[in-house]
């Protein structure tokens, strides 16, 4: 198989190139690309098999570089440190990646996986990975009605949101908190389906920011700020079957 990397790190350009050499002989290296132009111009002379693909990068992130690919018809590996919902998308879509920094045994595995389904066009599983996130940078924000107006926030701000009988308190990531005069079955209504979930009748929370699980009758969980909100009984099987799949 032919291949393209792209990495705006040098240093992770280097060792990439370094395990491929050394574990997956069936790989032929044919560029190492530093940032989105580049890339581009390199998949459109080469039209690698196999394009190993970092997301955070300045000026075109890989998200970016996949939507301005014409026509598709490459495997692509992430090689990633990025949020969980990210990679939660790419699982759906059926792409694979990489944990940074790459460890040799997971690379000959999703290696050896590209391989396998070579005979299959890609190009169906990147356009509809491409779709889902221009979805989400439109049909992610919200808006909450609050005694100044509307405050525009999106999903990935959200830590948590608490009951307060008719209202509301949203948590954010920043520190700051939110009172808005929506009950939470209302706020749940509209944010279960972008990674929360009402894990007790007084809790809504992001599942990308739960730090630990700790066991109990319901139990509790520690979110990224350190709150530790309690997890009801009836609810703890749903809350469970939905950090499995993260």
């Amino acid at each position: 198989m032919t291949a393209i990397l792209v990495d705006d790190e040098k240093h992770c350009r280097d060792v990439l190139a370094l395990l491929l050499a050394r574990h997956c002989p069936q790989i032929t290296l044919l560029a190492a690309c530093a940032d989105g132009p580049a890339s581009l111009e390199a998949i459109e002379n080469h039209q690698p098999d196999l394009l190993f693909l970092d997301i955070e990068m300045p000026g075109m992130s890989g998200f970016d570089l996949l939507s301005m690919c014409r026509n598709p018809s490459f495997r692509v590996i992430f090689t990633t440190a990025y949020n969980e919902y990210a990679i939660q998308a790419i699982r759906h879509n059926a792409l694979d990646y990489i944990l940074k920094p790459v460890d040799k045994d997971e690379l000959r595995q999703a290696v050896a996986k590209a391989a396998e389904t070579l005979t299959v066009r890609p190009g169906a599983s990147i356009s509809a990975f491409v779709a889902y996130l221009n979805h989400q940078k439109t049909g992610d924000r919200i808006a909450l009605p609050t005694m100044e107006g509307l405050q525009i926030l999106t999903s990935e701000e959200i830590c948590y949101c608490e009951s307060d009988g008719g209202y509301t308190h949203f948590f954010l990531t920043n520190g700051k908190a939110i009172l808005i005069s929506k009950t939470l079955k209302e706020v749940e209504e509209v944010l279960e389906s972008k990674g929360f979930c009402r894990v007790h009748h007084g809790f809504l929370i992001n599942v990308r920011y739960v730090q630990k699980y700790i066991r109990g009758d319901g139990g509790e969980v520690i979110m990224a700020n350190n709150k530790n909100i309690p997890v009801s009984r009836n609810k703890k099987q749903e809350f469970l079957n939905l950090l499995e799949r993260i």
